[in-house]
């Protein structure tokens, strides 16, 4: 049976329905790409990160902030490169492959995940990204309060669950074991540098401490290591940034321009400890001049067992079917990538928009 809708969804926020509706998409207009936590969903967007590195970053008016957690951060190390689609296809090809012991430790995720950045960047990697003309990269990470500062497992584990019964009650107590840290470029800042719902410090990103700050974003509790005393940044425990933003739950643009989201879903959650919780969605704030691009349910329920890739997927399934899988689900993800250039080169994103949740 051949599939229904189309394999890509488009949903913005009311500001940015309105403008697409009314005068179509104009890559001039992004001021903010961003993107999500989510560890290996990444994959699924790796086919739509080489369409918009080459249809929309040529088009873009600087300066253009990208702002990641997690994963996203990861993603957008690449984009902020002199040449970023060899970039994602080293990032791909790294995280594709990546294999461990039976049992790894906390330890060995870390330094192989030392490993897929020094791919990335390579030898000018980083001052690629602090010099680019037009992006501008915003990691954004915690710093761990309280108990779960500690790297002993009984000890953290026991502080992430006080933190999500904290979470559950109300949003704004994670702030009593989490504060943000944002890492921006210093050249401009971002239209989230002042954000005052949780704690929150920023530090200029730097040749010593940028790759230190992406490790950090991507830490996830009780799977890596967390980061300590970043260089430039205020003493203390680094984590994933993806424990307060999740799905970056603040305004990501400036009132005169639009943020473009490619993402796993067509919906966002604020923080890591909201994703059980049904009733816990972004604000309409947060949303409101944003374009999000996601793949449809209907095509993820086609990819291999019918599912976006996940990091879960190392204890469900052997290395070999896992990376079959990987591979499998990112060949399949070229007919987003076909889409989107379809949208782009006809100008149909107006035709096809709808409202974001």
């Amino acid at each position: 049976m051949s599939r229904k809708s189309p394999p890509l969804v488009f949903s913005a926020g009311p500001a940015a329905l309105e403008e697409v509706r009314t005068r179509g998409f104009d890559a001039a207009r992004v001021g903010t790409l961003a993107g999500a936590s989510g560890g290996a969903k990444w994959l699924v967007l790796s086919q739509l990160d080489r369409v918009i590195v080459r249809r929309v970053l040529p088009a873009l008016v600087g300066p253009v902030y990208l702002i990641g957690t997690s994963i996203g951060a990861w993603r957008f190390a690449c984009y902020a490169q002199a040449d970023p689609l060899a970039a994602i296809e080293r990032f791909e090809e790294a995280y594709l492959s990546q294999t461990y012991s039976e049992r790894p430790d906390r330890a060995e995720v870390t330094a192989k995940s030392r490993e897929i950045l020094d791919e990335i960047f390579l030898d000018s990697g980083v001052r690629d990204v602090l010099d680019h003309p037009v992006l501008r990269l915003n990691i954004m990470t915690v710093k761990s309060r309280g108990l779960v500062r500690t790297e002993r497992r009984a000890w953290l584990a026991a502080g992430l669950l006080a933190a999500a019964t904290a979470n559950a009650v109300r949003r704004e107590w994670l702030g009593r074991f989490f504060g943000r840290v944002l890492f921006y470029d210093r050249r401009d800042r971002p239209p989230f540098f002042e954000l005052d719902d949780f704690p929150m410090s920023v530090v200029p990103t730097s040749e010593e401490n940028l790759k230190e700050a992406i490790v950090a974003t991507g830490s996830i509790p009780l799977v890596l290591e967390a980061i300590r005393d970043i260089p430039g940044a205020p003493p203390g425990v680094y984590r994933d940034g993806g424990i307060i933003d999740y799905h970056l739950d603040f305004a990501h643009s400036g009132d005169d321009r639009l943020a473009l989201y490619p993402h796993f879903y067509s919906f966002l959650k604020p923080g890591w400890f909201d994703k059980p919780l049904k009733r816990r969605q972004a604000s309409r704030s947060s949303i409101d001049r944003t374009i999000v691009v996601s793949p449809s349910p209907e095509f993820v329920s086609e990819l291999p067992n019918a599912k976006i890739p996940d990091r879960h997927d190392f204890e469900r399934m052997p290395p070999d079917e896992r990376e079959r899988a990987w591979r499998e689900a990112v060949a399949a993800c070229r007919e987003l990538a076909d889409d989107l250039e379809d949208v782009l080169e006809n100008d149909r994103m107006a035709e096809r928009i709808q409202p974001l949740a």
